[in-house]
C-alpha cells in the first residue's frame, strides 16, 4: 500500500495497539484529538504525537466542540491552543450534535467561527469538521476557515462509496476503515477538493536563502507584570486565565492551586498579566527566505535563527511558521 492515507484517532485508539513502524509505511497525515471541550482532555494525545515524531509522520490536531457561548468559544480555542504539539501542520474544529447540544441553535454558528479566527489569529491554518446532516442548518455552512472537512459514510462498509453533497476539502468516508497496523477499525479521509497533501503537510523542498553569518543577538521575551484579582460569584480559572492573557496552569503554579475547578468567592489570586508585545509569525510561502523575512518584518536573520532554533537558514519549508518579530 502506497503511502497515502489519512487517518483522524483519539484515545479510542490507544496508541500502544498501534503499529507504529508499520503505520510510518503507509500513513500520510494523522488528524489527533486534543480535546472534547476544554474539561476532557484526550488521554492518547501525547502518545500519538510523541510516536508521530518518533517515526517521522505529520500530523495535525482537531478539537471537539462543546462551548455553551460564543465567548465560551474563544476560551475553549485558548485551551486548545496551550495544549497543541507546535509542530501541528494545522487546527480542526469538530462541530456535531453534541456541539449543538451544550450551544444551542442559535449561536453556534458564530461560536464555531469565534474558536476558528482564535486559531487562525495564534498563526495556524484551520479546519472546520462539520457534520454532513448538520452542514446546511443553524448557518454552519456559512463558517470560515481554510479547508472543510466533512464525514459521508454511505454504507459505510470501509469503502469510499458516497460523496459529500457539499464541496470540501477533506472527505471521511468510513468509520470502519481496515489497516495493517490496526487491530480494530479506524477512521479512514481522503482528499476531496483542489488542495494537495503537500498544502496539508508542507513542502519538503527547501527554499534558498544567502549564506550569510551574522552574530546572533540576545531575544527579549515579552514582559509581564503582577497583579492581584479577587474571585467573584460565577468565575472560573480559566475565564480568569483569559482576560490576563495567561493560562490556568500558571495560575495554579502561582497561587499553589491543586484543583483547577476549586477557587472560591473573595480567593485573592496573584496573576502574571503577559503584557501584549509586537510579536509577528510568518506562514513560509514559496520563493521566501529568512533574508527576506528579516527586512520584510524589520528583524535580522540571527534573531529569526534564534527565535526559531533553525540549525540552518537556507532551509525553511512551504507551510513553517516562523516567528519574524
Amino acid at each position: 500500500m502506497s503511502k497515502s492515507l489519512i487517518v483522524d484517532i483519539s484515545h479510542h485508539q490507544p496508541s500502544n495497539k498501534i503499529d507504529w513502524k508499520k503505520a510510518a509505511e503507509e500513513v500520510a497525515l494523522f488528524i489527533i484529538r486534543v480535546q472534547y471541550g476544554s474539561s476532557t482532555l484526550d488521554r492518547e494525545y501525547k502518545s500519538h504525537v510523541a510516536n508521530c515524531k518518533k517515526y517521522g509522520i505529520p500530523f495535525g490536531h482537531y478539537a471537539y466542540g462543546r462551548f455553551v457561548s460564543i465567548e465560551d468559544a474563544k476560551i475553549e480555542a485558548r485551551d486548545f491552543l496551550n495544549r497543541i504539539d507546535k509542530e501541528a501542520k494545522f487546527l480542526v474544529l469538530d462541530t456535531e450534535n453534541d456541539t449543538i447540544e451544550s450551544c444551542g441553535t442559535k449561536d453556534v454558528a458564530e461560536a464555531s467561527q469565534a474558536f476558528i479566527d482564535v486559531c487562525k489569529g495564534a498563526g495556524y491554518k484551520t479546519g472546520f469538521y462539520v457534520s454532513h446532516h448538520l452542514y446546511k442548518s443553524y448557518g454552519l455552512n456559512n463558517v470560515k476557515s481554510d479547508f472543510l472537512w466533512i464525514p459521508r459514510y454511505g454504507t459505510n462498509d470501509g469503502t469510499a462509496n458516497k460523496k459529500p453533497d457539499f464541496p470540501c476539502c477533506l472527505w471521511q468516508y468510513t468509520e470502519k476503515g481496515k489497516v495493517s497496523w490496526y487491530p480494530s477499525f479506524i477512521d479512514l479521509n481522503r482528499l476531496n477538493g483542489s488542495k494537495t497533501l503537500e498544502w496539508f503537510i508542507g513542502s519538503v523542498k527547501t527554499v534558498d536563502a544567502p549564506k550569510t553569518v551574522v552574530k546572533t543577538e540576545v531575544v527579549t521575551k515579552p514582559s509581564s507584570k503582577t497583579s492581584t484579582y479577587k474571585v467573584k460569584s460565577g468565575d472560573t480559572l480559566s475565564e480568569i486565565a483569559s482576560k490576563y492573557n495567561t493560562t490556568v496552569k500558571k495560575l495554579q503554579e502561582l497561587n499553589n492551586i491543586k484543583d483547577a475547578n476549586k477557587i472560591y468567592v473573595g480567593q485573592v489570586l496573584k496573576v502574571n498579566e503577559q503584557v501584549e508585545d509586537s510579536t509577528k509569525y510568518h506562514t513560509v510561502k514559496s520563493g521566501d527566505t529568512v533574508s527576506g523575512l528579516a527586512k520584510k518584518y524589520g528583524s535580522t536573520q540571527s534573531q529569526i535563527k534564534s527565535w526559531n532554533n533553525l540549525k540552518d537558514i537556507n532551509k525553511i519549508y512551504v507551510g513553517q511558521k516562523l516567528r519574524v518579530k
